[in-house]
């Protein structure tokens, strides 16, 4: 750490009129740095993505992302304060996610984050990682509290209330997998890595190109969970479901497991706009939930949708009729916030810096969470008002 210190070089002079945040976000595998101000300018930011590797394998392996994280995390800390101009010494704090996400990718960040804090002498903030997803829309966006957020991506598929930097009422979740998860699984099982347009892309990726591609009324899958008056989320059952007839498909048409089925576009279409449905229903009774309840402003309620899922313009789309038909205002951060990055990490660190919540200046005892919930879980209430959706026209 002493030899990582000593390549920046120290502006004594130099003046910063704002609190610096240094960022590091390692939860899964990206590993990422930003160093923002608390005014919401990204002075310096730099990722190392281990996709291309993980595609080769068919999915995340921990330890290869650890080994991946502990490989590039100096290099990328490094381009992010060289970009950013700022010396370590001129930090006001230094935020590090260190739950939820994969036990072996969080201790990297954390390790690497409490040496540097020990040598700087500076105060650490630990960030939840679906808080600065939730959080990120305040840096792009003139967006007030309460406002209602659904986090979708590969790890993580939630809606909640937001009231506050560190104040949210979970309303509902995935009782099994996440949405990214399921679509990059779909990909995988047809083989989409060697579909010519598809092999460089993840697998949701991957099922949006060819969706577009596809006649999503081909295969008639049904939404999960359609009796069920809550904003709970299941993408399991769906998959078992995708799963046995893309066997059946394969019988039909002679061909082995690994190969690409013909009707491989109508499969991926008819996939993502049953993702879709399935999650623009949860959420319209989300809103309508927080309407009853007052929890959320009657005449310009806002809706923010982050994560890695929130890019797919089809799942955009039909959140859009459900926003539209609710008098909300839906918001998405750019789709380089969407995803895991840096600069998330260092904005939650400004909106805990300036709230005056959970900075800390001793890091003893500090660890990392694997599995962490987000806020207060309200989602039993949420079911027992067992909120009627009225039926809208996903015409996409």
């Amino acid at each position: 750490m002493y030899e990582f210190l000593r390549r920046f070089n120290f502006h004594p002079g130099k003046l910063f009129l704002h609190k610096l945040v240094l960022g590091i976000e390692t939860s899964c595998d990206d590993t990422a740095a930003a160093v923002v101000d608390e005014t919401g300018n990204v002075l310096g930011e730099a990722i190392h993505s281990q996709t291309e590797v993980h595609l080769k394998t068919g999915g995340i392996i921990p330890p290869v992302a650890q080994q991946l994280h502990r490989e590039n995390i100096q290099r990328i800390v490094q381009e992010a304060l060289s970009a950013s101009k700022v010396s370590p010494s001129e930090l006001s704090a230094i935020a590090t996610t260190i739950k939820p996400g994969l036990a072996l990718s969080l201790g990297v960040g954390l390790s690497f984050s409490l040496q540097l804090v020990d040598q700087l002498k500076k105060p650490f903030i630990p960030i939840h990682h679906m808080e600065a997803h939730a959080l990120t829309i305040r840096l792009t966006n003139k967006v007030e509290f309460p406002f209602l957020v659904l986090l979708i991506s590969g790890g993580h598929c939630l809606l909640a209330l937001v009231r506050g930097v560190s104040d949210f009422l979970l309303l509902g979740k995935s009782l099994d997998i996440a949405p990214g998860d399921m679509l990059d699984k779909v990909a995988r099982r047809l083989s989409l890595i060697k579909h010519p347009e598809c092999s460089t892309m993840s697998g949701g990726k991957a099922i949006e190109h060819l969706a577009k591609q596809g006649n999503k009324l081909h295969f008639d899958f049904k939404p999960p969970m359609q009796r069920a008056k809550n904003c709970d989320f299941s993408f399991s059952g769906l998959h078992h479901i995708i799963d046995k007839m893309i066997m059946q498909k394969e019988k039909e048409e002679g061909i082995e497991k690994g190969q690409i089925l013909s009707s491989a576009a109508d499969i991926a279409a008819a996939v993502q706009h049953t993702v879709a449905c399935h999650i623009a229903k949860r959420t319209h009774r989300a809103i309508l939930f927080c309407k009853q309840r007052d929890l959320l402003c009657q005449s310009n309620a806002v809706l923010v949708v982050s994560g890695g899922v929130a890019s797919n313009l089809h799942i955009r789309k039909a959140l859009e009729i459900v926003t539209d038909a609710t008098q909300c205002t839906l918001l998405c951060p750019p789709p380089r916030l969407c995803t895991d990055n840096g600069v998330m990490i260092a904005w939650n660190g400004v909106e805990r810096l300036r709230a005056g919540l959970g900075i800390l200046h001793s890091t003893e005892g500090i660890c990392y969470e694997p599995k962490c919930p987000l806020g207060a879980d309200i989602s039993k209430e949420v079911g027992e008002a067992a909120i009627k959706v009225p039926r809208l026209k996903m015409k996409i």
